[in-house]
């Protein structure tokens, strides 16, 4: 009797289509939207980039009073989606997100440019901001304090990995008839399905 094929990690599938938007997409190639849900069951959805990917899953980096990390607190089940025009191909990703470790949110805010962790400091991010001319103050503020020393991670800031349980794979096709293939986990195994465009 044959045995089923082993299912193809739909990380790796993930990667083929990366490295063909990257040859073709004109810009941020990782921008991904990433919808969160609140406490009250309100949905609410934005563009990030996803700066780092690996099987482990999809890592982004944001201010902790950010409307999408108040969100994730209150319930960590969320969802992506990369969508390249320029392939015609677009993959979405479902899991549960979980805060990244302080010495991977302290790596990647060091290999920020200065004006961005200058940028971290002076931003509310999702507060009411009274005026433009507020925020660049604030930004000359934390400009001046940090003059002449390294700019540390402020303890209000740092990231998330979203776990994959699901990966659906969307490839534009003539006449409507789309390719999509949904990949779901299973124990430590994914299983595969063809849907209906």
């Amino acid at each position: 009797m044959n045995q089923p094929a082993e299912i193809r990690h739909p990380y790796d599938m993930f990667c083929d289509w990366f490295e063909l938007a990257k040859q073709n997409e004109p810009s941020d190639v990782d921008a991904a939207s990433i919808a969160t849900v609140d406490e009250d069951g309100r949905p609410s959805i934005r563009i990030v980039l996803i700066r780092a990917m690996s099987e482990a899953g999809f890592s982004f980096y944001t201010n902790l009073g950010s409307r999408k990390a108040r969100d994730i607190s209150s319930n960590p089940h969320i969802a992506l989606c990369f969508h390249w025009k320029s392939i015609a191909k677009q993959i979405r990703v479902e899991g549960e997100a979980q805060q990244v470790t302080n010495a991977d949110a302290d790596a990647y805010f060091a290999g920020r440019p200065r004006e961005s962790q200058i940028g971290a400091w002076a931003s509310r991010q999702s507060e009411v901001l009274t005026s433009r001319e507020a925020l660049e103050e604030r930004f000359q503020d934390q400009e001046q304090q940090y003059a002449e020393k390294n700019v540390q991670r402020p303890p209000f800031w740092s990231g998330f990995l979203l776990r994959p349980s699901v990966f659906e794979f969307w490839d534009k096709r003539p006449f409507r008839l789309h390719d999509r293939q949904r990949y779901t986990k299973r124990g430590n195994g994914w299983h595969r399905e063809l849907l209906f465009p």
